[in-house]
């Protein structure tokens, strides 16, 4: 292949397209590069698997430590499982890449994407989402593309495109956009309670740029010569979906206007589809519909779902009624509960919609539980995770329990986002906040559930958030022009649906956003009615969240860790440690406290009773304070020595008091004037050159030996 070096401008931000150079054995392959940071990204089409019924589509997306000049740490010193933002990476480029492939492929595909250069201002992930639609049309792999990504920040009054990691950091909006020439396939964001109009508005931004890209992909297929025609897909057999049609239509269309729940439509329509069954084996040996079941065995399932997805489909575009018998705009019901838990939990919640459950559990930690990333990620430290669990009975399944897939990463990862904007600073609050939400019972949005089920356990911690979250998830029928969207999906919804659009916010703003599709794009148009149709369904879930609880708790839960904090001056962090650590484990046993130090200064005390903390913090400030040479004190007398006595005047700050300095008078012994235990007052005779306190219990005027006996409570 000829190796061409194609490039495209935003703003004077340049991406480059390199193919033909790398990777000769793969599919197709491209390196796409902005600024200093290189992605390579090829796709691979394998051999057919026999007897499976879905696309196998893997994506994988790699990090490499070289990217960035370093050396992996741990014992291998290689790079070893993806850290996090590895497997939201992998989930940003399966998202919009997976509907463009023909469903009927069952040939291995794989897309694989690598880091091999990044600078610090160019994150790697959009480049791959582009990558991807390029190595894959270069494999001559059959897809509905070209497709494009692109990230917008917004900083100021100003979008950007591909904003760098520190516009990012300071801006008020994350998104990433994706589409074709069709419309838009994919959104991923998360924003600073953004108006929906803002949100719009950098979403049509987003998609401009995004054409530009699909323009330059059509030119260097052009260059390549290779031609480009959408693939086509397989009719399907009608005779087979006659027959299925007269046997199971009256049945589907009984089922679906009874308005059953999720368990009794579901046994429903497996009762119907057995007698369906039954029909086929009644059919005469050779009959033309037998054999073409007898062929493939999955036909009979892949028909009743196509018919059952027709019917659902048609009453809501010709009569706009749901399954559930619900309005296009409505929300199942709702119901909300904190506190659900003992108090030895921090804060729990338990936020249901229709038949979706979700419990999150709130835990505080001290600063030394911060997540530490080791990732190409400038941002190395998480103070703020959220886990999402999805066990199987919460679908009535029995199967083996697993680690969290890409699926249970992707949500946590969004309820996270969504939460992020309304939670306190560190400085105001110090600890370390983990909610973990457990899926219970799932129909469809647990993700959003998992935002609300956040807030009000959060609430129930009480932590501090600025605006209570709640989030909705939209779907959408489109058949031909006819579309309609609809207000909190259920899973079967979801399931024969054509998008999943979530949409996090408070009262004031959009928070997050994460929009799927099952179809090749959506205009502009739609994406903006779904966006402004959530906005009264997410008051309104709010509404039911309030009456739960309407503010944070005054109180954290007994069980928490106490936090306190002080800013003491950075080169004297060193002295707080003490050689080896001395000095730190010394106030740790002495206390019973934890103590985590940043390097900036900033020093957290956390014990469970908090005195400890407050008797640790006294120690690290009367270490830390700057003294000077006059200055007065009351101390007690520590240790004695032949020449003199030395005094704790401030915790863990003493000096000594020679023996010519005891009084007025002389002094034969030590122990005439003093004892271990003794409280005295003392004032700072000088600092020597070594650090020393010299101190003397001369020349101090009444006055401020009162004021200093008071100060220290004698």
């Amino acid at each position: 292949m000829q190796e061409i070096d194609k490039s495209i401008s935003f703003d004077g931000r340049d991406i480059r397209l390199k193919v033909g150079l790398l990777a000769p054995q793969a599919g197709g392959c491209a390196l796409i590069q902005s600024g200093e940071t290189a992605v390579l990204v090829t796709a691979t089409r394998g051999r057919a698997r026999d007897g499976i019924d879905f696309l196998p589509l893997l994506v994988d997306y790699e990090e490499r430590q070289y990217a960035a000049g370093r050396i992996p740490g741990g014992f291998l010193r290689r790079e070893g499982r993806p850290p996090e933002r590895g497997t939201l990476t992998c989930r940003l480029i399966d998202r919009p890449m997976r509907p463009l492939f023909p469903q009927w492929i069952r040939d291995d595909l794989q897309v694989v994407a690598t880091t091999l250069s990044m600078d610090e201002n160019v994150p790697p992930d959009v480049l791959a989402v582009t990558g991807a639609s390029i190595a894959t049309l270069i494999a001559q792999i059959p897809f509905y593309g070209p497709m494009a990504g692109v990230r917008v920040g917004l900083v100021g009054d100003d979008f950007i495109i591909n904003p760098t990691f520190a516009e990012i950091a300071e801006g008020d909006l994350d998104l990433v956009v994706a589409g074709t020439d069709e419309g838009i396939i994919m959104v991923e964001a998360g924003a600073n309670q953004l108006p929906e109009h803002d949100v719009i508005e950098a979403i049509e931004f987003g998609y401009e740029a995004v054409q530009d890209l699909i323009k330059a992909q059509r030119e260097l297929l052009d260059e390549l010569g290779i031609k480009y025609e959408k693939p086509t897909e397989p009719e399907e057999n009608k005779k087979v979906v006659t027959f299925v049609t007269k046997k199971a239509e009256k049945g589907i269309k009984k089922i679906l206007e009874a308005e059953h729940g999720k368990v009794e439509r579901d046994a429903a329509l497996d009762e119907l589809k057995a007698t369906v069954v039954e029909a086929v084996g009644a059919l005469k040996e050779g009959d033309e519909v037998a054999l073409a079941f007898e062929e493939d065995g999955k036909l009979l399932d892949k028909t009743f779902k196509g018919l059952t997805k027709k019917l659902m489909r048609k009453r809501v575009i010709d009569e706009g009624v749901r399954v559930d018998g619900r309005k296009l705009d409505e929300v199942r019901p709702i119901s909300c509960r904190v506190g659900l838990l003992p108090p030895r939990v921090h804060g729990s919640g338990v936020f249901q919609r229709g038949l979706t459950q979700v419990m999150s559990v709130v835990t505080l930690g001290t600063p030394g539980d911060a997540q530490m990333t080791d990732d190409l990620h400038p941002d190395t430290e998480k103070r703020y995770m959220h886990h999402y669990n999805f066990p199987p009975y919460s679908v009535g399944e029995a199967r083996p329990m697993r680690s969290p897939g890409r699926r249970e990463v992707g949500h946590g990862a969004l309820a996270e986002r969504a939460l992020k904007p309304v939670l306190p600073q560190q400085d105001s609050f110090p600890y370390v906040i983990r909610v973990v939400s457990e899926c219970l019972s799932s129909d469809g949005s647990t993700s959003m559930g998992s935002v609300c089920g956040s807030t009000l356990s959060l609430m129930n911690a009480g932590v501090p958030i600025s605006k209570p979250v709640s989030g909705a998830a939209m779907g959408l029928i489109r058949e031909g022009k006819e579309v309609r969207v609809l207000t909190d999906i259920q899973g079967f919804e979801d399931f024969l649906g054509d998008m999943d659009f979530k949409v996090a916010g408070t009262d004031e703003g959009i928070t997050a956003l994460q929009m799927d599709m099952k179809i090749h794009g959506l205009p502009m148009e739609t994406i903006a009615e779904a966006i402004n149709q959530a906005l009264p369904a997410r008051t309104h879930i709010l509404g039911k969240m309030m009456e739960a609880i309407q503010e944070p708790a005054e109180e954290l839960s007994p069980y928490a860790p106490r936090l306190l904090s002080l800013k003491i001056d950075p080169d004297l962090i060193g002295l707080v440690i003490g050689p080896g650590g001395k000095t730190i484990k010394g106030i740790t046993e002495r206390t019973g406290a934890k103590v985590d130090i940043d390097d900036d200064g900033t020093v957290v005390v956390s014990s469970l009773d908090g005195a400890g903390a407050k008797q640790a913090l006294a120690i690290i400030d009367g270490m830390t304070k700057r003294v000077s040479a006059g200055d007065v004190y009351a101390g007690k007398v520590t240790r004695i020595i032949p020449i003199g006595a030395f005094v704790e005047f401030l915790p863990g700050k003493e000096g000594m008091i020679h023996i010519s300095q005891l009084a007025e008078h002389r002094v034969g012994k030590v122990e005439d004037e003093v004892s271990v235990g003794d409280s005295v007052v003392i004032k700072i005779r000088e600092i020597d050159s070594r650090n020393r306190i010299n101190l003397t219990r001369l020349g101090i005027h009444p006055d401020d030996a009162e004021k200093a006996r008071a100060e220290a409570g004698l």
